[in-house]
């Protein structure tokens, strides 16, 4: 059996610990020193989404990779999977590490958790990298219309309404979990092969253990509130700069679209990619986000 490991730019593993935090038990991993980013994967990913990102950014940062509520090796509460209550487990959990102020930066929904973290704590994050993340609230909810726009642009989110009805999607998941996590991992990218073998073992190892198909639709289900709570939180725009990335292929440009509704400083970018960036592309990431977090640090 392989044993999913994340590695510096130096190939030494990634420390490894779990922190009781906010109500809950977070699994994370950390490595290196120097200015703390905070990596926050979406869904149905794990912490193991950054494996490739990571040995590109130890060389000038410390890189907390925290597996959220009720993912990967973190505990699965009956509780708390809206996007505010899961940003403040990443804020406790960086306060316990010591950290007291940071960089985020998220995909999918560790995007919109990302988003809460900047609005909430925003006397500790000092700047937010915001990846591929369609924001409840914001147009996300238009994209789950049966509609030929939706469809032929490859942007119909059918799976958001099947997951919000209760007990269906449990009954119907059971026993398929690599089935359904090997379709929307593939399907969403440009680059299916980088989906590798280790990555999807990972991820279906922890979306089958007791508690994680629950977890990751109670994420979903609580889309309403978090559209609510983002609108709460749009009344003041962030102040951090924010960097804004897309894949062609998938959400691309509305990611900065959005990030201008919510934030005063800007800056987009878009890649020959699909949704999950960091496993697609990471050199390319690479250069784009270790430049806008230098240019907004102080040198180590």
């Amino acid at each position: 059996m392989t044993i999913s490991v994340i590695s510096d730019h130096r190939g030494e593993p990634a420390r490894t610990g779990r922190a009781a935090v906010n109500g809950t038990r977070l699994h994370y991993r950390t490595a290196d020193s120097g200015p703390a980013v905070v990596l926050l994967h979406g869904v149905p990913k794990t912490g193991y989404h950054w494996r490739c990102l990571v040995p590109r950014l130890t060389e000038r940062h410390t890189v907390v990779v925290p597996d959220l509520r009720g993912l990967g090796d973190s505990d699965h509460p009956a509780q708390g999977y809206d996007s505010a209550t899961m940003s403040d487990d990443i804020a406790a959990l960086m306060a316990h590490l010591g950290h007291d102020s940071y960089s985020v930066m998220g995909e999918d929904w560790g995007a919109v958790i990302g988003y809460q973290l900047a609005a909430r704590h925003r006397d500790r994050v000092d700047a937010l990298v915001f990846a591929e993340a369609l924001f409840p609230g914001f147009g996300f909810e238009d994209h789950t219309a049966l509609t030929v726009e939706n469809v032929s642009g490859g942007l119909f989110l059918w799976h958001l309404g099947f997951y919000f009805q209760p007990d269906v999607p449990e009954m119907l998941i059971a026993g398929h979990e690599r089935e359904l996590i090997t379709y929307m991992i593939k399907n969403e990218r440009v680059h299916p092969d980088t989906a590798t073998p280790d990555a999807l073992e990972e991820y279906v190892r922890c979306y089958s253990m007791p508690g994680g198909i629950r977890s990751m639709l109670a994420i979903y289900r609580a889309m309403l509130v978090d559209a609510e709570q983002n609108r709460q939180a749009a009344r003041t725009k962030l102040d951090i700069p924010v960097l804004a990335l897309g894949g062609e292929a998938f959400i691309g440009e509305r990611n900065e679209t959005q990030m201008r509704l919510l934030a005063h400083d800007v800056t987009g970018h878009v890649f020959a990619a699909g949704h999950d960036l960091a496993e697609e592309v990471p050199d390319e990431v690479a250069e784009v986000v270790l430049p806008f977090l230098s240019g907004r640090r102080p040198p180590l």
